[in-house]
């Protein structure tokens, strides 16, 4: 049996115990290896394209250059390589703000270590992740949202399209939501392909902008 290979992971943080402690941590998953480290971000975008990493993590507060400014940076030059920022900052504004720059991932320093390796893993295959440190809110709201008619640019939604799309926005799988939604995981594909394709959306990433611009990610 040919085993799988393990994602090559960057990490990218100006306090080397935590360098330290995020290597270890990601080094004692079977499925991941750290293959690169620096201390601040004009390092990062010096050795990010070199290493091509599969995912970079990566601190917002860094010297010479923010981790925001890299990611944007990285999504310019190293458009498949993911990103995970940690932080201190248990703020949505801070999460939007990322994610218009380019990061997939927004993990809290106080998070339990699980969480970052599930975030790493969920940007890996295409997702994004919000700690639940932030609030935001996953299944609430889900079933009532109404669909999409006639709003500017966005084609006609029927409703199990809009509830798609609300799901993978809110990063569920395809398998979590199929069984939320009662139907197969094939099912749920069409409508998110259908869906995307109505509104323009070309990634996932695009699709969460979108569902923050329509609020669907309030969990008020």
């Amino acid at each position: 049996m040919t085993r799988s290979r393990r994602l090559r992971i960057f990490l990218a943080d100006d306090h080397a115990l935590v360098r330290a402690g995020l290597k270890a941590l990601i080094n004692a998953d079977p499925g991941m290896e750290v293959v690169g480290e620096v201390g601040d971000g004009q390092e990062a975008l010096e050795e990010v394209p070199r290493l091509a990493p599969d995912v970079v993590v990566l601190d917002i507060s860094m010297p010479r250059l923010s981790g925001a400014r890299v990611a944007e940076e990285l999504g310019k030059r190293c458009p498949h390589v993911k990103v995970v920022t940690l932080t201190v900052h248990a703020d949505r504004a801070y999460w939007q703000h990322l994610l218009k720059s380019g990061a997939a991932g927004y993990v809290l320093k106080r998070s339990a270590a699980d969480t970052l390796i599930h975030a790493i893993r969920t940007v890996a295959e295409g997702g994004v992740y919000a700690d639940p440190g932030l609030g935001v809110g996953v299944l609430g709201g889900l079933m009532e949202e109404p669909a999409l008619k006639g709003a500017p640019g966005t084609g006609d939604l029927s409703r199990r399209e809009t509830e798609a799309i609300q799901g993978i926005a809110r990063g569920l799988t395809n398998k979590e939501l199929a069984g939320l939604l009662g139907v197969s995981v094939k099912t749920v594909e069409k409508h998110k392909a259908r869906a995307l394709e109505k509104l323009g959306l070309r990634s996932r990433v695009d699709l969460v902008k979108y569902a923050l611009a329509r609020g669907w990610l309030d969990p008020s």
